[in-house]
């Protein structure tokens, strides 16, 4: 059984920490970007590991529970307890040190209160790239962006975020620090407790600090927007850029026209590709070797695209100032959707070949439910989609919010049952709880729940998330 925060307990926590540690908790720290959910907590903010530490352990004694925030960025509910015993807001924003740059190693290490903007600032001063990018990386940190194994824009190159970080520093539950900072490629000595902290939402341990793997910054770069039919064709488009630029294809997004049509409605300037809005189109971007010539190899693309039936016009950025205008139309569609107000929202993964018949499928079944718009775009290359679904227009979300339900469960089945992931990058936090029970393999949850009972025996992490709360 868990307790609330007591005033002295919080006085016990003044006698272990300086007092830049105490502030009161602000709207960052208990609201989340969807609103849907109102946290509560008192907020402390340790300054070192070893202050963390000293939080956990008396935490764990007092079976007092703790909530881990970052950039608070997170779109499932990870980062507030709405309800429940009061719990610590334990914020990693002050552990915001870039302890070592190994430039020859390719290797950063950095503690969990740095964003993700000011890592990849450090390593372009390297000369080199941290190629993890996501809409809110100016405010996401890398502590909050591990536990989530955030995706972005580049996953199909570079992988997730546990494909780019090496080692951790990290506190258990009970108030043990696990220096796990390796700056290793191959270390195979026991279970890899790294991966398994990665993703975890900070129910198993909170990182405090990470080695982070740059790569070498391509030195010839280029874009296009090219027009596609349809998803399937798009598709097509992906596996004939692969087999002429192989592993040099940085990004590669579908993007569809009722995205452009929301920021139109929203007011977002963006550059607009062509002179006809498609259906459907693909960004893509190559990033090559000193001496690449990518224009040439878009152009080769284009052509053998074309002739194939695969895609009509296409537009190559002609300079660095396109290519930006092109990835900001990408970046930008979020912001049109939460201006228009979705009436139901799913981060989801499938496997590529199931791509364009959960498309058409999902359109026929969200058709049946009611009169509703759907934005369908995102990072094609990786198989992640985000299948949003909006009111018709001049209607409002709140009109429709009777069927939301009806729809996320008639979204996710069809994902389930394509052998897809109804939680893709944004993780599983408190909103997905109930699809993790209703879609994931029991014998999967009957380990995960084993393994979280010996990483946090007495239930202080983040209780409530990923894994329904005892009780």
């Amino acid at each position: 059984m868990l307790e609330s925060v007591t005033p002295g307990f919080v006085d016990d926590l003044r006698a272990l920490l300086p007092e830049a540690a105490f502030r009161a908790a602000g709207e960052a720290e208990l609201s989340e970007p969807r609103g849907r959910w109102r946290g509560q907590g008192v907020l402390v903010a340790p300054g070192s590991a070893e202050e963390v530490a000293l939080v956990l352990r008396s935490c764990n004694a007092a079976r007092v529970a703790v909530v881990p925030h970052g950039g608070g960025t997170g779109l499932v509910g990870g980062q507030v307890m709405p309800s429940g015993p009061v719990p610590v807001i334990l914020s990693l924003a002050r552990m915001d040190r870039v302890r070592a740059v190994h430039a020859a190693e390719n290797v950063i290490v950095a503690e969990a209160g740095v964003t993700l903007a000011a890592v990849q600032e450090v390593a372009a001063g390297t000369g080199r790239l941290f190629p993890l990018s996501l809409a809110s990386e100016g405010t996401a940190r890398v502590g909050g962006v591990l536990a989530t194994n955030a995706g972005g824009t580049h996953v199909l190159r570079h992988g997730n975020a546990r494909a780019l970080c090496l080692g951790l520093e990290a506190v258990t539950a009970e108030g043990r620090i696990w220096q796990g900072l390796s700056r290793l490629r191959k270390d195979n000595a026991g279970y890899d407790l790294r991966d398994l902290v990665i993703g975890s939402e900070g129910t198993l341990a909170v990182i405090t600090a990470a080695a982070l793997r740059m790569v070498p910054r391509p030195l010839a770069e280029g874009v296009a927007m090219l027009a596609v039919p349809s998803p399937a064709a798009a598709l097509a488009l992906l596996e004939l850029a692969q087999e002429v630029a192989v592993d040099q294809i940085s990004g590669f997004e579908l993007i569809a026209r009722q995205g452009l049509e929301f920021l139109d409605e929203a007011g977002i300037p963006h550059a607009e590709p062509f002179g006809a809005r498609p259906e459907w189109m693909v960004l893509l971007d190559l990033g090559l070797a000193e001496g690449g010539r990518p224009d040439e190899m878009i152009a080769t693309i284009h052509e053998r695209a074309e002739a194939r039936g695969l895609a009509g016009d296409g537009v190559l950025a002609a300079n660095e100032g396109q290519r930006a205008a092109f990835w900001r139309l990408r970046e930008a569609i979020p912001a049109g959707n939460r201006f228009v107000g979705a009436v139901s929202s799913h981060d989801i993964s499938l496997p590529l070949s199931e791509i364009p018949a959960f498309i058409t499928r999902a359109g026929a079944v969200v058709a049946g439910l009611g009169p509703f718009r759907v934005n369908c775009f995102g990072h094609l290359g990786d198989g992640n989609l985000h299948y949003n679904v909006f009111a018709p227009k001049g209607a409002r979300a709140a009109d429709f919010v009777a069927l939301r339900e009806r729809v996320k469960q008639a979204v996710h089945d069809l994902v389930h049952a394509a052998g897809g992931s109804v939680a893709a990058e944004h993780g599983v936090g408190r909103l997905k709880v109930g699809d993790l029970e209703r879609y994931g393999d029991p014998v999967k949850l009957d380990l995960m729940r084993a393994v979280k009972a010996v990483f946090d025996p007495h239930g202080i992490l983040n209780p409530g998330a990923v894994l329904r709360a005892p009780g």
